[in-house]
């Protein structure tokens, strides 16, 4: 049984929609959404979205941590890490805000309407790039406070991670 299931609703060349559920205890890795804009809206369940903002290369900061390994590294403005619920307002991703983001079950499973604009299209630089934040708060501490910048590198999908698909039982959508 996949951690992870997406229930497709329709797709056009401006923005896809789709139902994202997640078993309990589940993780959506960090991952990106490069030039899209997204919207994500808890309909059930309880979801903590640790969001990040990439920086601009150029600004001087401290080297990347020798934990880097070989892949490429990027830095990070690690903004906010917040529950969502269903009566919380949709957690609302740009290109350059919060486009970074990772998204975990808590407390059961949980389920949320996604909404970017425009789709992934591999062929145009819209695909999606998992990354592994390269330092982690010390054992058995409070996370460090937000915001606060990070290195994070990037990775390939994590093998426990993997997305079903769910058939879509709602109405027709017609655009």
């Amino acid at each position: 049984v996949p951690p992870v299931s997406y229930m497709h609703i329709c797709e056009t060349e401006s923005f896809s929609m789709g139902v994202f559920l997640l078993r309990s205890g589940a993780c959506i890795p960090l991952h990106d959404h490069p030039g899209m804009n997204g919207m994500l809206k808890v309909l059930y369940g309880t979801l903590r979205i640790a969001c990040m903002d990439t920086l601009p290369a150029g600004a001087a900061a401290a080297p990347p941590p020798p934990a880097a390994g070989s892949g490429p590294c990027l830095r990070a403005l690690f903004r906010s890490r917040q529950h969502y619920t269903p009566a919380s307002p949709p957690c609302l991703l740009s290109p350059h805000t919060d486009n970074l983001h990772q998204i975990d079950a808590v407390d059961g499973p949980a389920a949320f309407l996604d909404i970017l604009a425009p789709p992934y299209d591999p062929q145009h630089g819209r695909d999606c790039h998992y990354y592994r934040l390269l330092e982690g708060p010390p054992a058995g501490a409070e996370p460090p406070a937000l915001p606060r910048e990070v290195w994070l590198v990037e990775t390939p999908q994590a093998a426990d991670f993997w997305c079903g698909g769910e058939p879509y039982p709602g109405p027709r959508v017609c655009l």
